[in-house]
């Protein structure tokens, strides 16, 4: 593994213990809660359709099937707050391969050794790749487990599929962080690029289905390409897997063209 790999996971390394640990903690807060919806179906899931009516109700995914096991996993795991919380786990650590280390000073050191700006940017995202993956890995794990725990009766291939694409999600905003920070040198940018692509590209695909306003911009967001194959009910979304990981492809391109052309003051 090249040194900068290998020094960017060590620099990682308590970052990404405490975002697999917090990741498992919120699964298992919410899948604990499944046994006791299953013996109450009816009970739970009018009260989930009046806790959150119309508008709300298309953000959390529209509740289809929310007693079942596979639509309290969609619904509560993979629609939104899974998702989000590996989106903040990527955004902090793409902000930390450029753009943090440039506003402290520590990046000009780095850009003394003899290595191009090229590889650079490279090994940082290789970093960031890895690092998320192992918090996939073993968050998957753990979802899978604690769901044949609590008697979900979803196939390890259909939770495999959506934590794919919940990897190759992170893995885009990751790299969109890392884009921005190579583009301006600056955290708080990035950050700020990041929350507005998350947010408004929910909005857009989760609202979008319904309002016709808002149905092209669909195709835009990168939450279309992990949540319209519908993984956990139809397993994987191959198409819709590749345009993000092309989608992240372009990003990185970009990220390490505008590294390099920068001057970063050294």
């Amino acid at each position: 593994m090249p040194a900068l790999v290998s020094k960017s996971l060590r620099d990682y390394r308590r970052a990404l213990a405490g975002w697999t640990i917090g990741i498992i903690a919120f699964f298992g807060l919410y899948l604990s809660f499944y046994p006791n919806i299953a013996q109450h179906p009816d009970l739970y899931g009018q009260a989930a359709l009046a806790k959150f009516p119309g508008p709300m109700r298309e953000l959390m995914g529209g509740l289809e099937g929310f007693t079942s096991g596979v639509g309290y996993l969609h619904s509560l795991v993979y629609q939104l707050f899974g998702p989000m919380l590996f989106v903040v786990c990527a955004a902090v650590l793409g902000n930390r391969a450029i753009a943090q280390p440039e506003e402290s000073g520590t990046l000009e050191l780095t850009l003394t050794l003899p290595i191009d700006r090229r590889r650079l940017v490279f090994e940082r995202f290789a970093a960031l790749a890895l690092g998320l993956l192992g918090v996939a890995v073993v968050t998957f794990l753990a979802v899978w487990a604690l769901s044949s725990a609590v008697g979900m009766g979803v196939s390890p291939g259909r939770i495999l599929a959506g934590h794919t694409g919940v990897f190759l999600l992170a893995l885009f905003f990751g790299t969109l962080a890392l884009a921005v920070g190579a583009a301006v040198g600056r955290r708080g940018i990035a950050m700020a690029v990041v929350g507005v692509v998350a947010v408004g590209g929910y909005v857009v695909e989760s609202m979008g289905r319904n309002v016709d306003a808002l149905s092209w911009l669909r195709r835009l967001s990168p939450f279309r390409y992990y949540l319209d194959g519908r993984p956990l009910y139809q397993g994987l979304p191959a198409g819709d897997y590749l345009v993000l990981a092309g989608a992240t492809v372009a990003l990185l391109l970009v990220a390490i063209l505008a590294f390099d052309r920068r001057d970063v003051g050294v």
